[in-house]
């Protein structure tokens, strides 16, 4: 920058004065214009720079008596004329402190001319651009500053509108979930809502509200806030759809998917916008004949899209369509039916991510054939793909892995999809791996850059955690940016061709099961899981708070609301009906009124009294929630979908379980558990048998006391609960299938 760059319109600096002002000698210009002064009094240009000098030397009561004494004399137009000249002052050094991003100075001299011109909008922003810089912007001084007033009756804003995209994604990053943020965004949209950037600000705002914040509910609302000038933006509807879901608010969700579906014609996007339907119907379970309609215009729309394919599929709607068959395991136990129709959708999608990304995957096949026959490196590197490490089932079971990696054979990085706040666990990850990388913090939030990461970091063996409960893992496990690629624990296999392997054991998908999955199913010796334990807190239930009899035999189901199948249900109703002493407790994220109308329909018709059903809340800590498991004489599982995590909390308490076996992998989890833990009560392999169980846990203390006794033994000896021997386990598949690889 010239020293010249500012001087403008005769409102010039001494030329000394002005090399000083560069240099930040202060006190040098002071004097300068002070002698100035007592030499011409009556040039008002000496008074409006030396003021700002002594603003900037941080004498901002000396500045605002020197400006006031140099207008003293004035007449009003004279007065409003040099007025102008100050502010021109004024905004000409606040633009250079901005250039040199001098956020305090530019923030302190935006203040006076706020002061001297309160209606200047441009200003206003600038003044809280610069308070996010600094981190002190409140909520309070957004209100008393007044631009959302000035936003609202339309002032003009000088030059155009990147700086009101700039100061809404930072004030919605700062100050949200505060209800001014919602209210300054929707001045902004006012303005904004035809400025094709918008999208690029509020999606990621929102998308952080709802995950890495929390906030889905916020997120939602200001996502309505913009539908009110937008009514058909089948973009925002997609994410409002699910915000509203995960807030609790399912109604409002199935609303605004429905509104998605409506709005178009494109295949791909019908199918996106099927799936969130009945994501919003399972999620908040209950709505089972809803759901089932829902199904099957949704496997329609599949099965067309398998029929003629299009095309070219737009990358973005490629994506989308990677967790399209994610619901079909809770409907049915179909291994055949089920793993069909998503192999295809899976092989479909890879090969649309590969032709968009064609040189990236002409890079990394190099990368990986070059790696063939290359000895085993000193110690391999290991990366792990999730946005589950964290406070989730998947971060309280793969934790145990971490900590007894032997770090002399494994190098470990972590790729975490998902940034948490306030999450310790999450914490705890971070610090576990060599190398981390965090999406949207430490790199881009583009798939692509992800998988050239991935392939920079020369990893040697990438393990997903996620499956397809995640789109974004799906393309980057497409693009096969390591030479062997693994699922792991997420859900079942995803089908997708570019994964090589998928961590099972005997019990959880036999041999006979590798007819159905295009990945080679990697059998650990004896389970695919282990922990070492959970963290277990103070119980909060009681009897007598839930006016339960002491005698009484309490079964408990904790599941959300997707696992509720209501063949499932009635069996579980056959089961209290059969044992009068029982209740039942109910626990899980759902639709609590819809859900309580379910259960207590079908308990009806088994001839079971409402009052003997009990719905329960949530707590606040997984911790409180284990503890409170003890209340239960026994757990009943869910099917065709068990529990995973859930079963491993209850055989940890030594709560005998009743579980439903089937073929595919998701009604197979709590039998692998059970199994390595040592028990064989509870296995049922037909519904009659689950009835059987149920029925015989209830009624028989002893047998009940013995199964509490054997796994609370098993903690001693079973391979379910020895999170060393299973890390040792893993390590040794992952050296095998590098020597695959290489040979």
């Amino acid at each position: 920058m010239s020293d010249t760059s500012f001087l403008t319109n005769g409102l010039t600096w001494h030329p000394q004065a002005y090399t000083w002002l560069l240099q930040e000698d202060y006190s040098n210009a002071i004097r300068f214009y002070e002698q100035a002064i007592d030499a011409e009094p009556d040039t008002k240009t000496y008074y409006w720079h030396l003021g700002l000098l002594l603003l900037l030397q941080g004498q901002e009561a000396e500045a605002q008596t020197t400006w006031l004494f140099g207008m003293s004399d004035g007449e009003p137009e004279q007065i409003d004329d040099w007025t102008a000249e100050l502010i021109q002052v004024l905004q000409t050094e606040a633009a250079r402190q901005e250039l040199l991003h001098h956020h305090a100075f530019a923030w302190t001299i935006r203040q006076h001319i706020h002061e001297i011109d309160p209606g200047d909008l441009a200003n206003m922003l600038r003044i809280v651009q610069h308070a996010i810089a600094l981190e002190t912007l409140t909520s309070e001084d957004l209100e008393a500053l007044g631009v959302i007033e000035q936003l609202q009756a339309g002032q003009a804003i000088d030059g155009d509108a990147t700086l009101l995209l700039d100061v809404l994604g930072g004030v919605l990053a700062t100050l949200s979930p505060d209800p001014i943020a919602l209210e300054f965004a929707d001045a902004c949209f006012d303005r904004l809502h035809e400025h094709e950037s918008l999208m690029a600000v509020l999606l990621p705002a929102v998308i952080k509200l709802a995950f890495s914040m929390r906030q889905p509910l916020f997120a939602a609302h200001l996502l309505e806030r913009y539908l009110h000038h937008d009514l058909e933006d089948v973009e925002v509807l997609g994410h409002l759809s699910t915000f509203y879901q995960n807030a609790g608010h399912y109604g409002e969700g199935i609303a605004a998917a429905q509104r998605r579906y409506d709005l178009t014609d494109d295949l791909p996007e019908k199918i996106f916008s099927s799936h969130l339907v009945l994501r919003g119907l399972m999620t908040a379970g209950g709505h089972w004949q809803k759901a089932l309609k829902a199904l099957q215009q949704h496997e329609q729309l599949l099965k067309a899209l398998i029929a003629e394919p299009p095309i070219d599929i737009h990358p973005v709607r490629t994506t989308r369509l990677f967790t399209s068959t994610y619901f079909l395991p809770y409907f049915r136990d179909d291994l055949s039916q089920n793993r069909a129709l998503q192999n295809q959708v899976m092989a479909l999608c890879c090969n649309n991510v590969r032709t968009n990304a064609e040189a990236n995957v002409a890079h990394y096949q190099q990368r990986n054939y070059s790696s063939r026959g290359s000895t085993a490196p000193r110690s391999l590197k290991i990366g792990y793909l999730s946005h589950c490490m964290g406070r989730h089932s998947v971060g309280w079971l793969a934790r145990w892995l971490l900590q007894y990696h032997d770090r002399d054979r494994f190098q470990l990085y972590g790729y975490f999809i998902n940034e948490r706040q306030n999450d310790a666990l999450y914490d705890w990850y971070i610090s576990q791996f060599d190398t981390v990388w965090r999406r949207g913090v430490d790199g881009s939030n583009n798939t692509v850059e992800l998988a050239d990461r991935i392939a920079h970091d020369e990893i040697d063996i990438l393990i997903d955690l996620d499956s397809i409960t995640l789109d974004l893992n799906c393309e980057i496990l497409s693009l096969k940016p390591a030479p062997i690629q693994v699922s792991w624990l997420g859900w079942d296999a995803s089908g997708i061709p570019t994964v090589d392997y998928f961590i099972a054991d005997p019990y959880v998908l036999p041999d006979w099961a590798q007819d159905y999955y295009p990945e080679r199913i990697w059998r650990l010796p004896q389970t695919y899981i282990a922990v070492d334990g959970f963290e277990v807190g103070v119980p909060t239930l009681r009897r007598d708070q839930l006016q339960i009899p002491e005698d009484a035999i309490i079964y408990l189901s904790g599941q959300k609301g997707y696992k509720r199948h209501a063949d499932t249900v009635r069996l579980q109703m056959k089961i209290l009906a059969a044992v009068p002493k029982g209740y039942f407790l109910i626990k899980g994220l759902a639709d609590e009124a819809v859900m309580k109308n379910f259960f207590i329909e079908i308990a009806e018709e088994e001839g079971v009294a409402s009052d003997r059903l009990c719905f329960l809340s949530e707590v606040a800590s997984e911790a409180t929630h284990r503890a409170n498991l003890g209340i239960a004489d026994v757990v009943l599982d869910t099917f065709p979908y068990n529990g995973a995590t859930t079963t491993l909390e209850t055989l940890w308490m030594g709560i005998p379980l009743v579980t439903r076996v089937g073929d595919q992998f998701a009604a197979r989890n709590s039998y692998t558990m059970m199994m390595n833990a040592g028990i064989t009560e509870g296995i049922a392999w037909t519904d009659e048998e689950y009835v059987e169980w149920g029925i015989r846990l209830g009624k028989e203390p002893a047998l009940r006391q013995q199964v509490a006794w054997k796994l609370r033994q098993s903690k001693h000896t079973s391979p379910l609960w020895n999170g060393k021997q299973f890390t040792r386990e893993m390590e040794n598949a992952y050296e095998q299938m590098w020597k695959i690889h290489t040979q």
